[in-house]
């Protein structure tokens, strides 16, 4: 069995923090000496955002060398990968074509499977520990791919009056993924964006510790504007400004989830 763990963060609302959550997760494990890759798997780019300036990131997007080509020719995602200034956090960086990418999977066979298939080499080799996957904020088969290519994953919900809008329709559809990905575990959910003096808080977390069979981490992601900032810079918080509280409740993240089985 290889010994590489794939995680993937998902949520199918807009602005839960699941590309800051997957690339300030993916440093705090390179902290704890692990060997880590990031798959950006939105058209957004956020998270090959924070890694790398605009005009890298556009030109990756504009090469031969992003994940869209890679899933298009269902290609050995090795041959994908950068390497970030930071040392063992490396990417496999996305592109604006993602745009289409249901449309690329439609006519494929097993479909559902192309993104196992292309990172079946880069597991087997156990090159690294971890391989986060930042997904899109939708539902569909792209998002199927990535949940199936995933041993665990985790979803980061916003502490806000609209934070919970679609989570039901996440874990159902989470319900009908495990039926062709039994592997998968869902390790939890993550808060994020709380503000402790409004009430969003407490009745995020009540309504979450209500759901059957659901984890709720015990670290919360409060808001900070060091993380904004961090990622004007193209670097993780814990990098930017390892002392701020936000890099220390990413750190505690990260220990949860590396506690993950």
């Amino acid at each position: 069995m290889s010994g590489t763990k794939v995680i993937c963060f998902a949520n199918n609302k807009g602005g839960s923090g699941k590309s800051t959550t997957c690339s300030n997760v993916g440093f705090g494990l390179t902290l704890l000496g692990k060997k880590v890759l990031l798959v950006d798997g939105d058209m957004q780019l956020n998270l090959s955002l924070s890694l790398f300036e605009e005009d890298q990131v556009l030109a990756f997007a504009r090469s031969e060398k992003n994940l869209y080509e890679g899933i298009k020719k269902q290609s050995d995602l090795t041959d994908f990968i950068v390497h970030s200034s930071f040392e063992n956090l490396d990417l496999v960086p996305s592109s604006t074509l993602m745009c289409s990418i249901e449309y690329e999977l439609f006519t494929k066979w097993q479909r559902e499977f192309i993104l196992k298939k292309c990172l079946a080499n880069v597991i087997s080799s156990e090159a690294y520990d971890y391989i986060l996957i930042d997904a899109p904020p939708t539902l569909g088969g792209w998002v199927m791919n990535i949940l199936c290519a995933s041993d665990i994953v985790v979803i980061p919900v916003e502490s806000s009056p609209w934070g919970m809008f679609g989570l039901a329709n996440m874990f159902e559809f989470l319900g009908e993924v495990k039926q062709i990905a039994p592997g998968l575990k869902t390790g939890g959910v993550v808060i994020t964006k709380v503000d402790t003096r409004k009430s969003y808080f407490r009745q995020t977390l009540d309504i979450l510790k209500e759901l059957d069979g659901v984890k709720v981490f015990d670290t919360f992601i409060r808001v900070d504007s060091g993380v904004e900032w961090s990622q004007d810079n193209h670097v993780p918080i814990m990098a930017y400004k390892k002392n701020s509280r936000s890099a220390k409740e990413y750190m505690e993240l990260t220990r949860e989830i590396a506690a993950l089985d």
